[in-house]
């Protein structure tokens, strides 16, 4: 492992593995979305510091689960809403354009990355994505703006327009399973890379936190870019301390 905090040495450093990867695999955690304005669930002070989390359990049994869940929806797409994707993700989706990245994998829900410009098909949302919902006994999607009105008009969660079933915004809960289409195609997308890179993730959730790891054992070069250590830094080849936007900024041109 190499680690480097001068910030243009490590930039020369990424450069030097972009330019040689065929086949790159971008990983994005919350320090991609904090970049954006968006606070951290996790850390001391993030969302779930302030608020309980809803169980997924709770949320099927419960109406009084439900209405909660709705309007923190509700608030955290007001929020979304007035941000904006940064350097990192303009740049991560001109080196999708280019042929150079295969995929990104995240595990943030804000679809940032596809307001970028990287195409959904690209996208592999391991923890959902906020931005819309779905019917959890059909599938069926609903879209959130279709969804407000009524429930601001009478505070009775939604339920979907189809089957009658519940609707739940499109995003993993606490004691939900992750989705199998996803986790799939994370997994091929990470023993196909020979680059992959971490972008503002802590690592310490799984089973996603597992997917660097699988690259780097499937003979991937495995690069972190966080402003904090990671439990899987002694895997990396290279270790980048610093702001995302900047480290990445510039370097599809390299």
């Amino acid at each position: 492992m190499t680690v480097f905090e001068d910030l243009a040495e490590s930039r020369r450093q990424l450069g030097e593995a972009v330019a040689a990867a065929r086949r790159i695999v971008f990983f994005t955690g919350a320090g991609m979305s904090t970049e954006s304005g968006i606070p951290d669930f996790r850390s001391p002070g993030g969302y779930w510091s302030t608020r309980k989390p809803i169980m997924f359990d709770d949320f099927c049994t419960s109406r009084e689960a439900r209405q909660e869940d709705w309007r923190r929806r509700y608030d955290l797409a007001d929020q979304l809403a007035a941000t904006e994707p940064n350097a990192g993700h303009f740049e991560i989706a001109r080196m999708v354009a280019c042929g150079r990245a295969s995929h990104v994998i995240t595990q943030n829900i804000d679809g940032l990355h596809q307001r970028a410009g990287t195409p959904p098909e690209k996208v592999i949302e391991l923890h959902g994505n906020a931005t819309y919902a779905t019917c959890l006994s059909c599938g069926l999607h609903h879209g959130l703006d279709d969804l407000r009105p009524e429930f601001e008009a009478t505070g009775e969660p939604p339920v979907c327009r189809y089957c009658g079933g519940l609707v739940k915004a499109a995003v993993v809960s606490f004691g939900q399973a992750m989705p199998s289409g996803p986790m799939a195609a994370a997994h091929e997308a990470s023993l196909a890379a020979d680059l992959f890179v971490v972008l503002g993730s802590s690592l310490v959730v799984y089973p996603a936190a597992g997917f660097p790891l699988l690259a780097r054992r499937n003979g991937a070069t495995l690069v972190i870019v966080n402003r904090e250590a990671t439990p899987l830094d002694a895997e990396a080849d290279l270790v980048l301390e610093g702001e995302i936007g900047e480290v990445l900024r510039g370097i599809s041109a390299g």
